[in-house]
């Protein structure tokens, strides 16, 4: 029998779902199991448990056939669970690193009925606030374990399943369930207290509470938070047949300081509700008011108490929008004094920027299409295909592009385009009904009640993104988080090319945008182009039949500025052989002005079997003409898989580049094909015929059924339909 059986419910938490699971077993504790709840999400929640299930025999994944909520979901799990104690852990939490080993011994030696442990919140700008247990328990009990009468502050830790962990049999004695229902915790984690006869304290933060920025019940305004009131009535129906009468007053106080927080959160009570849930707390203070009567808190809690009591909503509610103003005239004076810095700078960019604001005022031309890549670098990438889509089936939208003057000569012929910074520029960008991008747009730019914006990505994220750089702030050195997410606000859809990368957005840059996960349109054309354009493409090139083609495309290390990995082209042909020829490509921020960081001293080393191809514009015909890939982090491994042509990983710097810069899953343990951790490894994998080996197509088999289902060669005609034409997903 396992000691711990972890249930973890899951709804729409697929972009947190991985980090969850993974903090469970990756912790050093052995006798654990993982019952994975799958509440009928429409999201990819129910296939991560599969998979996990898969490749992890504690992990045991169910389905339930239709949504149920979080309450009856635990009790599903609860229901399979064998461990002696049970933890319930949301789907979006996660464990602290290495703490199970420290509850499982606190477990062993006490054997509690219940153990709380404690719990940090952590928001999503990675903000991370202490609980209250310090406050609780100025002096931590230790291994001491006592009854709720007997230390009943016990009761003011948050009210919470997973911040504590229940003997199973305790539960099946006490026939104890989570209703249905929001506020679910409420009528469970008091009575298991008021119930138990051993309570213990670990005094270690165990659990980190993720604080989201979009999708939480806390967040959500709506009449669903008047359930709170039928789940205290619960624990007042358990204390009546359990005949608990000296824990009274202190449930009492503690219902009235729930009833009035879910009150003054502005996110949950909509105002047109607010006297109808006041006058809901002054009924439940009338019925439950232990007749002993209660003692009233110190200050403005025990004003709102009394309040409270007396029916007294009108004074109540005034005294609320008086701090409140208070408190958004500090707000509005931190304010004033960045703003009054920026306005007094002047010259040609606030000339512009008033030249923008008077466009705003114009209607949207509903026609008008504005396309941008890698910050006006050219006509590339997704933007690219999704525009050559547009054309052929959205003859009525009128497409230009965003480039900056230097690149004006990577335009196809015919496509209308604006300069950089010009008027043109700032009127386009005001008046567009779409803009599309492969990254954000300025931070000036305006979201227009009626305008679309559309974010496409430009690859299949292996380091961390957006958010989740916070975790690791040498590779995030200048971002200004709050700010990028004023940018991501603007997202009507984001283009995910798999369900993976979906699940990575969503947590990355959490808001409220659609998404549409339809395949990367840019790699259409890998899909569809035959023998003829490959030959088309190599001829244009230089590269003569016959040839064995390598492409070396390594990426951009943000914290190590200057970085190159080790590479010496000339031997890489030798083993290669005669036939072989070599392109390199540098990432695009070793743009022009910086090739000498980037690939210029490969070049020297490699002589005329060497070709530089870092200013290509279409990354596309590369992969084409290349008859395999050598890269190391970069996205091009999940676009050049679609091709099913070898991919070989070179990361000589893989264990510092994930501790410094993050990644989001183990590229060494799912490669797409050979991998090599040093140069002279790499050689091997050439002289061994590794490259080609049965494993290397095996790994590469495994990794396109992941990340390269959807490149079907319709991408950009899905995006185009949807976007553009309105038509149903």
């Amino acid at each position: 029998m396992p000691l711990i059986s972890f249930v973890v419910p899951a709804f729409r938490v697929q972009a947190y779902l991985r980090e969850c699971l993974d903090s469970i077993l990756g912790q050093p504790v052995g006798d654990v199991e993982v019952i994975g709840v799958d509440d009928h999400s429409p999201d990819g929640s129910g296939d991560i448990l599969a998979e996990y299930a898969d490749r992890d025999h504690r992990v045991r994944a169910v389905r339930l056939p239709r949504n149920v909520g979080l309450g009856p979901a635990r009790n599903a799990g609860l229901d399979l669970a064998a461990g002696e104690y049970v933890w319930f852990v949301d789907g979006d939490d996660w464990l602290a690193p290495d703490c199970l080993p420290e509850v499982a011994a606190r477990l062993r030696a006490t054997r509690p009925d219940v153990l709380l442990v404690d719990h940090v919140r952590v928001h999503w700008d990675n903000r991370v606030v202490d609980s209250a247990l310090a406050e609780v328990f100025p002096d931590p009990p230790g291994p001491e374990t006592f009854r709720l009468r007997e230390r009943p502050e016990a009761m003011r830790l948050l009210h919470t399943a997973w911040n504590r962990l229940v003997r199973r049999r305790f539960l099946a004695e006490l026939g104890l369930r989570f209703p249905p229902g929001w506020y679910e915790d409420v009528p469970f984690s008091y009575p298991v207290l008021m119930a138990a006869e051993r309570i213990g304290v670990l005094d270690r933060v165990c659990l980190n509470y993720r604080q989201r920025r979009a999708g939480a019940i806390t967040r959500t305004r709506g009449n669903r938070h008047f359930e709170v009131f039928a789940q205290w009535h619960r624990v007042f129906a358990l204390m009546d047949e359990w005949g608990i009468e000296d824990l009274r007053p202190a449930v009492f106080e503690r219902m009235i300081w729930h009833y009035l927080t879910v009150l003054g959160n502005g996110d949950r009570i909509a105002p047109e509700l607010r006297p109808a849930f006041f006058a809901r707390i002054t009924a439940d203070h009338a019925r439950w008011r232990p007749p002993a009567g209660c003692p009233v808190p110190d200050g403005v809690d025990g004003l709102k108490h009394r309040l409270v009591a007396a029916g007294r909503w009108r004074t109540f509610s005034a005294l609320r929008a008086a701090a409140q103003a208070g408190d958004a005239a500090r707000r509005q004076a931190r304010r004033l004094a960045p703003v009054a810095r920026r306005t007094a700078r002047l010259g040609r960019d606030a000339v512009l920027r008033e030249y923008y604001r008077a466009e705003l005022a114009r209607p949207i031309d509903p026609t008008l299409a504005v396309y941008a890549a890698y910050w006006y670098r050219g006509y590339a990438c997704n933007p690219a295909a999704v525009y050559e889509a547009a054309r052929r089936l959205a003859p009525q939208v009128r497409g230009v592009w965003v480039v900056r003057r230097d690149r004006l000569d990577s335009l196809p012929p015919g496509v209308e385009y604006v300069v950089a910074g010009s008027l043109a520029y700032h009127r386009a960008l005001a008046r567009a009904r779409w803009l599309v991008n492969n990254v954000n747009f300025p931070d000036f730019v305006r979201k227009r009640p009626g305008s679309v914006h559309v974010q496409t990505h430009h690859g299949t994220p292996v380091k961390v993104m957006g958010l989740d750089q916070q975790r690791y702030p040498v590779g995030a050195v200048g971002m200004d988080f709050a700010d990028l997410l004023r940018r991501v606000d603007r997202w009507d859809f984001s283009v995910s090319s798999n369900a993976f990368s979906t699940q990575m957005w969503e947590r990355a840059y959490p808001a409220a945008y659609t998404t549409l996960e339809v395949g990367y349109p840019r790699n259409d054309r890998l899909v569809t182009a035959g023998p003829d354009e490959v030959r088309e493409v190599r001829t244009r090139l230089g590269l003569a039949p016959g040839e064995r083609v390598a492409l070396y495309a390594p990426t951009h290390r943000e914290h190590l500025p200057g970085y190159r990995p080790p590479f010496d082209p000339g031997l890489l042909l030798d083993v290669l052989g005669p036939a072989g020829r070599l392109l390199v490509r540098s990432h695009y921020f070793h743009d022009r002005g910086r090739r000498s960081r980037g690939v210029g001293p490969v070049l020297r080393a490699g002589g005329t079997r060497v070709l530089d191809v870092s200013d290509h514009d279409r990354v596309e015909d590369l992969y084409l003409a290349a008859d395999l890939l050598i890269t190391d982090y970069s996205s091009a491994m999940f676009d050049y898989a679609v091709l099913d042509r070898p991919i070989v990983v070179y990361a000589p710097d893989w264990e510092a580049y994930r501790l410094a810069r993050g990644v989001y899953f183990d590229l060494l343990g799912e490669p797409p094909g050979a991998v090599a951790t040093s140069f002279p490894a790499l050689l091997d994998l050439f002289r061994s015929g590794a490259v080609h080996s049965d494993a290397a197509d095996a790994a590469r088999r495994r990794f396109r059924a992941r990340f390269c289902g959807l490149d079907d060669g319709y991408a950009a005609e899905r995006v185009v339909r949807r976007v553009f034409l309105g038509e149903p997903a």
